[in-house]
């Protein structure tokens, strides 16, 4: 990490021809891109984020610096922060910043480089409530502050165990030999990282210096980095506008390899073979294809860390810095599909942002569309029409779940002051958003004259937060014809029913081109549907163990969906498939020991108890508590809680405690410890919906 990672000094969205006779050309090789309506990135309406306490519309942040100390022992970072603002409104006496109760602000001053002011000027400041995730930082401006002058705000401050800050002791790293900590900003955590404008409608650049002890390798969501091993300093810097989520830190024993001329892989010393060798070249492929579906990647580095299993999620699309949880490491198929999804996330999240958290779909909708054009490019139709299958299908058991007028199901949706936009983070923006973005690409008549349009999207609006109605609006104007055929307001697949209408997906796209992989599977689950176990010879056309994982993973959650099943059933499919599933990865195994308990089959509890021993992460352990608890295997899920809470972090902890005791949603703000069984004491807070069935990757 001495070098400097030099990013491309060549932004421009130039296009290549495609290489089939009489395919589209994109509107942007002419150079005559449609204009975007009000302008782009810009709201038609003032933009209100619920979400942020900030006063965030009356400044510009040009720039935000970080100077961070780390102190693994005390668990604290302390420091200062210097925001960059130009007031953009007359009469603005107050600077507003979200925060956290976690943020222990020390000091605030100013200074105002064009009045020729020389010495910073102390600030009065207050913090006030604003919800459970946060506060509001509220801070008296000097009377030199002009609409349009620069002002330096400069914040010392310490934090500590924060909604943002995940402090690993060495037992819970995967080498267990030193600490190891990062920062988790999605959705509105990063207020206890640092003082900011914690919303999705603000960008800009960064730079951030961090002293760590001796040992310590720190990395960060940034384009450009350098150390001093001397004074044991890291320097980095971002040089392309993003959103205050996307500032990210992990710092700890890692180590890297390089696995293509902008990428490499880094992570503890005891899983980095193994993680370069499940990635190998792969990286690359998957971003020349995907410049190639949609322009050039604007990051330059493409890095990918591994964190250990209490990584709250399964990865996060930092910019240059790819989080992943190492557990998935297990799965070849479940990995490429989620650092495929993350480096679409560079154009699409990163490059583009919605501008508020009520339109998360504008990221992840299509972010899940583009990785499957990646998918479908490298890997072919089929194996894109498999993966597709599976989270439809998991789509439709959450609606089976919660009911189509369920509000939680809408792609725009309404926060309520107060509501945390992380608990509606959930498979409809993910599918939902997904099938929408589909049939914009249907309606466009040529998924390549889609390719072209979502390549010129992106130089549109690169490095811009948009709302909805700016991706429509581009829509239409790219597509006049469509404008014309008011296909917008086409009976029963209007765009407003699409985006505040709940329920199911109004289109999904055809994929009868898997068939080949997902025929047998449905086969499979009709022969073990009936209320007797089928024959044994009938069966042996159906070899699992040519499989893939992804069509073994569509087998199981569809025998979940028919479960309870007859005892004799399950004790035939125990002795047919068991052993095959024990040798499998983790992603098979739970869906079978997820029957195992939702069958109450007795016989495989101890490969229960011994996958729950192994596996420490939230993805793997939280939906098998769901069931014990759901059932009638409590008192086994409480006991083997006991054995295993020591090796879990604690909000994982505090999770499986509330599900334990059903006390409400477990708080997950502070790390302190949560060793005792003893039940804690009941939420008042209403249960938020939780979609705990379904891994998601940001």
């Amino acid at each position: 990490m001495a070098e400097l990672h030099q990013t491309p000094t060549a932004l421009c969205c130039c296009r290549k021809s495609l290489p089939v006779s009489g395919a589209p050309r994109c509107v942007g090789d002419s150079g005559s891109r449609p204009s975007a309506g009000p302008g782009p990135g810009t709201p038609r309406c003032p933009l209100v984020d619920v979400a942020s306490a900030s006063n965030f519309r009356c400044f510009q942040l040009r720039h935000l610096h970080l100077d961070l100390r780390l102190n693994f022992a005390m668990k604290e970072m302390s420091g200062w922060m210097v925001l960059d603002l130009v007031p953009v409104q007359p009469g603005v006496q107050t600077l507003v910043l979200d925060s956290h109760p976690s943020l222990l602000i020390q000091s605030i001053d100013c200074k105002v480089p064009a009045s020729g002011q020389e010495e910073p000027v102390s600030l009065t400041y207050r913090v006030d409530p604003f919800t459970d995730y946060g506060s509001s930082l509220n801070i008296t401006l000097p009377s030199a502050v002009k609409p349009g002058r620069l002002i330096q705000i400069t914040v010392r401050y310490t934090t500590t165990d924060g909604p943002a800050i995940w402090w690993l002791d060495s037992e819970l790293t995967c080498g267990q030999s030193r600490p190891l900590v990062f920062t988790q900003g999605h959705s509105v955590c990063n207020r206890s990282f640092f003082p900011c404008f914690d919303t999705p409608a603000v960008k800009s650049t960064y730079t951030a210096t961090v002293r760590v002890p001796d040992g310590v390798t720190v990395l960060m969501s940034a384009s450009r980095s350098s150390f001093s091993k001397e004074d044991r300093v890291f320097q980095f810097s971002m040089e392309f506008p993003v959103p205050s989520y996307l500032v990210a830190l992990v710092a700890g024993e890692l180590q890297h390899v390089d696995v293509g001329p902008r990428s490499r892989v880094w992570a503890e010393p005891c899983l980095l073979s193994c993680a370069v060798k499940k990635l190998g070249g792969s990286v690359e492929r998957w971003l020349d294809v995907a410049e190639e579906l949609f322009g050039p990647y604007l990051w330059g580095r493409c890095d990918i860390v591994f964190l250990p299993p209490s990584f709250p999620i399964v990865a996060m699309e930092n910019p240059c810095l790819t989080f992943i949880i190492a557990s998935i490491l297990e799965s070849n198929e479940f990995l490429l599909i989620d650092v495929v999804h993350e480096i679409a996330h560079g154009w699409f999240g990163n490059a583009v942002t919605n501008a508020t958290w009520e339109e998360m779909w504008l990221s992840e909708g299509l972010a899940t569309y583009a990785q499957r054009r990646i998918t479908t490019e490298a890997y072919g139709e089929a194996f894109t029409c498999l993966e597709t299958a599976i989270r439809l299908d998991a789509l439709h058991r959450q609606l089976r779940l919660l009911g189509d007028n369920n509000p939680v199901s809408k792609l725009q949706v309404k926060f309520e002051p107060g509501v945390n936009p992380s608990s509606l983070m959930n498979l409809f923006t993910y599918e939902k958003g997904f099938c929408f973005v589909a049939y914009l690409s249907e309606l466009s008549g040529d998924v390549r004259r889609f390719d072209c349009f979502l390549r010129d999207y992106i130089c549109e609006f690169k490095f811009k937060s948009v709302v909805a109605q700016d991706l429509i609006d581009y829509f239409l104007t790219y597509f006049p014809e469509l404008m014309d055929a008011a296909v917008s307001q086409r009976e029963g697949l209007e765009f407003e029913r699409w985006l505040s209408g709940s329920g199911p997906p109004l289109f999904e796209p055809d994929l009868s081109a898997g068939g080949a992989l997902t025929r047998p599977v449905q086969d499979l689950c009709d022969l073990w549907r009936s209320r007797e176990a089928p024959d044994l010879k009938t069966l042996e056309s159906f070899d699992l163990s040519a499989w893939s994982t992804f069509q073994i993973v569509l087998f199981l959650d569809r025998m979940l969906d028919l479960s309870p099943l007859p005892q004799d059933v399950m004790a035939s499919l125990s002795g047919c498939y068991s052993s095959l599933f024990d040798g499998l990865n983790a992603e098979v195994q739970i869906r079978w020991l997820q029957m195992v308990v939702r069958n109450s089959f007795y016989p495989e509890l101890p490969r229960v108890r011994a996958f729950l021993h192994k596996h420490t992460s939230r993805m793997y352990t939280v939906p098998l508590y769901d069931d014990m608890v759901a059932g009638v295997m409590k008192c086994v899920a409480a006991e083997i809680f006991n054995q295993t809470q020591r090796r879990l972090h604690p909000n994982l902890r505090r999770t499986l405690q509330q599900i334990l005791f059903q006390t409400g949603p477990a708080s997950t703000n502070q790390n302190g410890p949560a060793l005792s069984i003893v039940p804690p004491s009941p939420s008042t807070q209403p249960a938020a919906v939780t979609l705990r069935d379904v891994n998601v990757s940001a």
